[in-house]
């Protein structure tokens, strides 16, 4: 299926790229209420407007259609209508990671060859002179009216951006440049299609069977792909978004229940957070119809836990920035089987190949690579072409760097990344495996595993633990439990018990930091 089979909801001809998304909503659902975010609400016709006035200044500015236009903030409804409004410009948007440093950000602009920023004042103060450097970048705007700073959305009257029309777009077309987390050297950018982002978006919207009367509430980061298909999608549907500018257990909850929401979406991490969090005893979640999680494999206690206290199925999803977006889920109403990443979206193929040999195929529960075919899949890393060739193989199909299996149904299970894998004396340990076991046991809050290096065995997991509120910590307990559910040489070698993990914008264990200045 092509992005220029999905058809709109409010008229009969197709559209070809996001950018055309709210032009279509504004005709449908004028007033309905799209987006709530950072102390304000915005109905699609609002929402709407406002990504026109982003549109019209980036072309009053001297944007052209496939120029890079990089986007920088927290969460807020500003990031949202200027991501919509690159779009209509016919730019590409490059949607930067908040947590990002002055030097990675100017990395990145520079290797994009970023022409237009539009950040958040406060980012915009602390990158200062670091911008001057980058020959390309020419314009820079803020998304918040301070003094001294340009804001976009000033740059043009009503007059000027009521007619706008979104630039037309190839569904093959470059819409997107987003960049991977850079964890083993240099980030790249992967190269997504307009294609890609609709049927990312339409594919999520059908399989979690979402409508013009869900509302979502999350806290997952809009530039990371996750939180990006989680907007677009529910936005297609015509429901509303309820968008943190971080994640707080406590906040959310309120939202849940003030709001009515019908869905939850994150990551592993804020479930754990939000079973662990007092709130969750007090507030009323029967409204809850549906949640998913992702970014990292969860512990099925966890599943079951947030299934029990909401009544409702929370379905795993998968998927990467080289795929812009989403994968694999479970469909709302087929067998929801824990444990597992789901089936594959339509028109997009899944295997698991031997990691010697990335043209085979893995048999029914064997261990192996997870490979992906199909239209989601990146045009490859910008101004990587070596990096390109080792991640996509001449056949199409994109390694994931992702250890998996299958049952020979259809259904898929994710047991680690493979750069993540502890070797330790001559036996794989996938960290992943041993926190599942941790997040079980009742005082466990969070938990997380990362390898230290040992002069006999090479490696040894240690696992790194926030307790549950009001339970003290018991090195020899957990342990004890861990010998319950897990083989020895899997057994971690030591736990330390910590206040807080360290986490991505997304939400994502930084396990390769678990060791900076933890205590036992």
């Amino acid at each position: 299926m092509s992005a220029a089979a999905v058809v709109s909801q409010s008229r009969s001809e197709p559209f070809t790229g996001l950018g055309e998304l709210l032009s279509r909503l504004a005709d449908r659902w004028s007033d309905k209420l799209a987006l709530i975010a950072s102390g304000r609400s915005l109905t699609y016709a609002e929402l709407h407007a406002e990504s026109n006035r982003v549109a019209a200044a980036l072309l009053k500015s001297g944007v052209r259609p496939g120029d890079r236009v990089a986007l920088l903030s927290q969460n807020s409804w500003q990031w949202i209508a200027a991501y919509y409004g690159v779009l209509k410009a016919g730019a590409v948007v490059n949607p930067l990671n908040v947590m990002l440093t002055a030097a990675e950000v100017s990395y990145i602009l520079r290797d994009a060859g970023t022409s237009a920023l539009l950040a958040s004042s406060e980012r915009l103060a602390e990158l200062g002179d670091k911008l001057t450097a980058l020959p390309d970048l020419q314009i820079v705007m803020s998304l918040d009216p301070v003094d001294g700073q340009t804001c976009v959305f000033h740059v043009t009257d009503e007059a000027e951006t009521d007619s706008l029309p979104a630039h037309p777009n190839e569904p093959g077309s470059l819409a997107c440049i987003a960049y991977t987390s850079g964890t083993t050297g240099h980030p790249k950018g992967a190269m997504q299609t307009h294609r890609s982002l609709v049927l990312n978006a339409a594919y999520t919207a059908s399989m979690h069977v979402r409508t013009e009367g869900d509302v979502v509430v999350t806290a997952l980061p809009a530039p990371h792909v996750y939180g990006s298909v989680v907007i677009n999608s529910t936005f297609m549907a015509g429901g509303c978004v309820i968008l943190h500018e971080r994640f707080n257990a406590a906040a959310v909850l309120s939202d849940i229940e003030e709001h009515g929401a019908t869905m939850f979406e994150g990551v592993p991490a804020m479930y754990a957070m939000l079973l662990a969090d007092p709130a969750l005893d007090r507030t009323d979640m029967s409204s809850i119809t549906r949640s998913t999680v992702g970014g990292q494999t969860i512990a099925v206690s966890i599943l079951q836990e947030w299934e029990r206290q909401s009544g409702a199925p929370l379905l795993e999803v998968w998927g990467m920035t080289e795929l812009s977006g989403l994968a694999t889920t479970h469909a709302l109403h087929a067998p929801n089987v824990h444990g597992s990443i789901g089936v594959a979206y339509p028109g997009v193929e899944l295997r698991v190949a031997p990691l010697d040999d990335p043209e085979g195929e893995c048999g029914p529960g064997a261990r192996g690579e997870l490979m992906v075919r199909g239209p989601i899949v990146m045009l490859g890393y910008f101004g990587r072409t070596e990096a390109t060739a080792e991640a996509i193989t001449p056949t199409g199909w994109l390694r994931t760097g992702d250890i998996a299996t299958h049952d020979g149904s259809g259904r898929y299970f994710v047991v680690d990344r493979l750069k993540e894998l502890i070797l330790t004396g001559g036996y794989n340990v996938y960290p992943s495996e041993i926190e599942r076991v941790l997040i079980g046991h009742e005082s466990v809050a969070l938990a997380g595993v990362a390898p230290h290096s040992d002069p006999i065995k090479g490696e040894v997991a240690h696992a790194y633990v926030v307790l549950a509120p009001g339970s003290s910590p018991d090195t020899d307990a957990l342990l004890s439990y861990c010998r319950q559910h897990l083989a020895a040489y899997k057994v971690p070698r030591a736990i330390h018990f910590v206040d807080s993990l360290p986490m991505t914008s997304s939400g994502k264990l930084m396990r390769r930091k678990f060791n900076e200045g933890t205590t036992s």
